[in-house]
């Protein structure tokens, strides 16, 4: 292309453009922004973004340690509602040693102290779901299970089949429906399978 054709095209192109101009500004599109305002405006939007970057980071700090703090809070105090219960049952104990003391009757005492038992193991039940059980015993027990069951002693026996539990040692607890601590127990142990214990 020849210098005059470049010529004669430029001006139409600079045409073409503020007419572009033009209709854009009709059609309600901003008017071109000139490079150093366009850069002020970014320069001026960047504060701004950082300004509310720094201010949500300081939110979320002080949310993050309000909910530890909380968290801190209710674990420490987490077994208040189970000790308000336990509190009159320690009253009751302090009782029944200071009617001891005075009156020294063991028998008004024993009784006291089963009374109170009652009343602790109630609290617990029917507030916390803390049950006790005492799986049934003798030669005739309930069948061992080690789910529930923690043998301490064997005793050998005539009869054979699965073990059973012979003797309450210690009761057991659930917790609602879970094995808070297995009873402790003694359970048997056919003749047959400790001669073949042995062997082995």
């Amino acid at each position: 292309m020849s210098a005059e054709e470049n010529r004669k095209t430029k001006p139409a192109e600079q045409g073409l453009e503020g007419e572009a101009q033009a209709q854009a500004q009709a059609a309600g599109a901003p008017p071109a922004e000139a490079p150093q305002e366009r850069l002020e405006r970014l320069a001026a939007d960047n504060a701004g973004l950082q300004d509310q970057l720094l201010r949500k980071t300081a939110e979320f700090e002080n949310f993050r340690k309000r909910m530890f703090r909380e968290r801190e809070e209710g674990v420490r105090y987490a077994n208040a509602m189970l000790l308000g219960d336990i509190i009159p049952v320690i009253d009751d104990f302090e009782r029944a040693l200071q009617s001891a003391t005075d009156s020294r009757d063991f028998a008004s005492f024993h009784s006291g102290v089963e009374m109170i038992e009652r009343q602790l193991v109630s609290v617990l039940e029917r507030n916390w779901g803390l049950k006790r059980f005492s799986p049934k015993s003798g030669p005739d027990g309930e069948k061992f299970d080690p789910e529930k069951h923690e043998a301490i002693a064997v005793e050998d026996t005539a009869a054979a089949g699965e073990p059973v539990v012979l003797e309450n040692y210690q009761k057991g607890y659930y917790l609602h429906d879970r094995i808070l601590r297995p009873a402790k127990v003694k359970v048997s142990r056919s003749a047959q399978d400790a001669t073949n214990g042995k062997k082995e």
